[in-house]
C-alpha cells in the first residue's frame, strides 16, 4: 500500500467517525430541573425552572398550558422591562433558565389559589420535541433557590 492510500483510508475513517458523531446527537434531549412556583398572593402567579438540552439540536419552548389557568404565557425580562414572547430557545448542549428577576412563566386569572406544599401540573410545548409534563412544587412566596 502506498503512503497516499494509507492517508486516504485514514481520512475516510476519520470523516466517517465525525459524521457518525454528528448524526447521533442530531435531536434535542430535554429534561426539566429546579421547577417551582412561589405561592401566589393574588390571581397571578409565576413559575421558574431550567430546561436542559443534552442533545445535538436546538429546540424552542413555544407555550405552556395548565389546568390552573387558561392564560399561561412566557415572559422575558431585560433590565426592568417585562414583555410576553412567543418562544424561548433551548440551545443544543445548553439550557433555558427561567429564574426570578429574569425570564419566566406567567399565570393570569388563576382558577384556584395554590398553597405551599401542593404541586401544580404544567405542560411545556416545544417546537421539535413532544410536550413535557412537569409538576411544580408550590414554595413559600419569597422562595429563591441558590444557583449552583
Amino acid at each position: 500500500m502506498t503512503g497516499r492510500a494509507v492517508l486516504a483510508g485514514g481520512l475516510a475513517l476519520v470523516s466517517g467517525l465525525t459524521l457518525a458523531g454528528c448524526s447521533s446527537g442530531g435531536s434535542p434531549e430535554l429534561k426539566v430541573v429546579g421547577a417551582f412556583m412561589p405561592q401566589p398572593v393574588s390571581d397571578i402567579a409565576a413559575a421558574f425552572l431550567v430546561v436542559e438540552n443534552a442533545g445535538g439540536a436546538t429546540d424552542r419552548l413555544t407555550s405552556v398550558t395548565s389546568s390552573i389557568s387558561d392564560h399561561v404565557t412566557i415572559h422575558e425580562t431585560k433590565g426592568r422591562a417585562m414583555r410576553m414572547v412567543s418562544s424561548f430557545e433551548v440551545p443544543a448542549g445548553g439550557e433555558l433558565d427561567l429564574e426570578r428577576g429574569g425570564s419566566h412563566i406567567m399565570f393570569s386569572e388563576l382558577k384556584r389559589q395554590p398553597k405551599r406544599g401542593q404541586k401544580i401540573s404544567v405542560e411545556l410545548h416545544f417546537e421539535k420535541t413532544g410536550p413535557l409534563t412537569v409538576e411544580l412544587p408550590v414554595e413559600e412566596t419569597t422562595y429563591n433557590p441558590a444557583k449552583q
